[in-house]
C-alpha cells in the first residue's frame, strides 16, 4: 500500500516509516495515537476539509493494513483468495477524528458448503481483526458493520445475493444498507476480489431505476437546515449537526449519481465530478457542489479538534453562533449548495 501522504514533513515521514515497520501488534495502540496527535496538528492549521479527510483516511488505511496483515500472520488462513473491504466513510476516504469500524470481508467459495466452512475459519481472524482496531481508536461498530460479524464475511456469491435482493427488494433496511456497502473499497489482500463485487454492483444499479429512484426519494427526506430567510436553522441546543443534515447530502446525491451512471469512483467529490459530468451537470455547479462539501467537512473537523482539545468527545454539532463571520456566511451558502443538489435530484427523478 501507498498511500498519498499530503503535506510531507519529518515527523510524518517518521510516522509513515513507522507504520511500515510495525511488527507487534501490542505497540499499535501507542502508534495510533501518535498518529492520531499528529493528525489533529496537521489539521488544524487550517488544511482543506477534502484533503484533510483524505490524509486521516490515508494514515487509517495504512494503519488497517499492517493490523491485519500481522494478525493474518497469527491464523492459519486457507490458500483462497480474500479481501478486506472498507465500508461507509471509510470507504469514500472521508473519515474523520470521529468515526466507528465499518467493514466487510469477501472470500472466494465454489459452494454454499464451502462457504460456511470457509467462514467459519475467517470469522476469528476479522474478529481479532476487529478488536485490535478497536484498541487503536476505532470503535466497534454499534450497528455490527463489520467483518467479524458472520453476516458481513461472506463469499462473493453471497455477497452478490445480497445485492440483489436489496435492489429488488428495497425495503427501508435495504436503503440503509445501500448507504454504507454501496461505498464499498476493497482495502486489503485479493483486491481485484473487492474490485469484481463493484462491478457486479455497478452492473445492478445501472440496470434497475426504480432502485435509484427510491433512493433518491430517501435522501430528500433528509431537509436542508435553512429557514424561510436562508439563515442556517439550528435544533434545541443551537447547534447543526453537520454529518446528518450536511455532509450526508453532498453523499447521498453524489452516490446516486455514481450507482446510475456505472462510475466506479467511490469518493464523494470523485463522484460529483465524473458523475455529475455524466448526468448533465454544468461543470460549474459541480465546482460549486464540490467546494461546498469540503468547507462542511473543514467545518466538522474543527469542532471536532476543539472539542480534542477540551479532552471532551467531540461529535457533529457545531453551533453557528460560535463561528467567526466568515465561516457563518460559508456554512449557509454551502448548505444553499446542498439544496441545489437535492433539486437536481428531484429534477432527474420527477420527486
Amino acid at each position: 500500500m501507498n498511500p498519498d501522504f499530503t503535506l510531507p514533513c519529518r515527523q510524518q515521514l517518521d510516522l509513515a516509516a513507522d507504520l511500515q515497520s510495525l511488527a507487534d501488534l501490542r505497540a499499535a495502540p501507542a502508534l495510533a495515537g501518535r498518529l492520531r496527535e499528529h493528525l489533529l496538528a496537521a489539521v488544524g492549521n487550517g488544511l482543506d476539509g477534502l484533503v484533510a479527510t483524505r490524509l486521516v483516511s490515508a494514515f487509517n488505511d495504512h494503519l488497517t493494513a499492517r493490523i491485519i496483515a500481522l494478525t493474518s500472520q497469527r491464523h492459519r488462513l486457507p490458500p483462497v483468495a480474500w479481501c478486506w473491504l472498507a465500508l461507509g466513510s471509510e470507504g469514500r476516504h472521508e473519515q474523520t477524528f470521529v468515526t466507528d469500524q465499518d467493514n466487510g470481508l469477501i472470500f472466494n467459495a465454489t459452494s454454499e458448503q464451502e462457504a460456511g466452512a470457509l467462514r467459519r475459519i475467517y470469522l476469528p481472524f476479522a474478529q481479532e481483526v476487529n478488536q485490535h482496531l478497536a484498541d487503536c481508536g476505532f470503535a466497534l461498530c454499534t450497528g455490527q458493520i463489520m467483518a467479524g460479524n458472520p453476516a458481513w464475511c461472506l463469499s462473493l456469491d453471497e455477497w452478490r445475493e445480497r445485492f440483489i435482493d436489496w435492489v429488488r427488494r428495497p425495503e427501508p433496511e435495504a436503503l440503509l444498507n445501500a448507504s454504507i456497502f454501496f461505498d464499498l473499497r476493497p482495502l486489503y489482500g485479493e483486491l481485484a476480489l473487492g474490485e469484481e463485487l463493484r462491478t457486479v454492483l455497478l452492473a445492478m444499479t445501472e440496470a434497475t431505476p426504480s432502485f435509484e429512484h427510491l433512493m433518491a426519494a430517501n435522501a430528500l427526506q433528509v431537509d436542508v437546515p435553512l429557514n424561510f430567510r436562508g439563515e442556517v436553522a439550528v435544533d434545541d441546543n443551537e447547534s447543526v449537526d453537520l454529518k446528518k443534515y450536511g455532509s450526508r447530502i453532498f453523499v447521498d446525491a453524489a452516490r446516486i449519481f455514481a450507482l446510475s451512471s456505472g462510475t466506479r469512483a467511490v469518493s464523494t467529490a470523485e463522484r460529483l465530478r465524473q458523475a455529475g459530468a455524466a448526468i448533465g451537470l454544468p461543470a460549474p455547479e459541480i465546482a460549486a457542489a464540490e467546494a461546498a462539501f469540503s468547507q462542511i467537512l473543514r467545518l466538522r473537523l474543527g469542532q471536532q479538534i476543539d472539542a480534542a482539545g477540551r479532552g471532551e468527545a467531540g461529535g457533529y454539532g457545531v453551533k453557528p453562533a460560535a463561528l467567526h463571520e466568515v465561516d457563518r456566511a460559508i456554512l449557509r451558502e454551502a448548505l444553499k449548495q446542498a439544496r441545489r443538489l437535492q433539486q437536481r435530484l428531484k429534477l432527474n427523478y420527477a420527486l
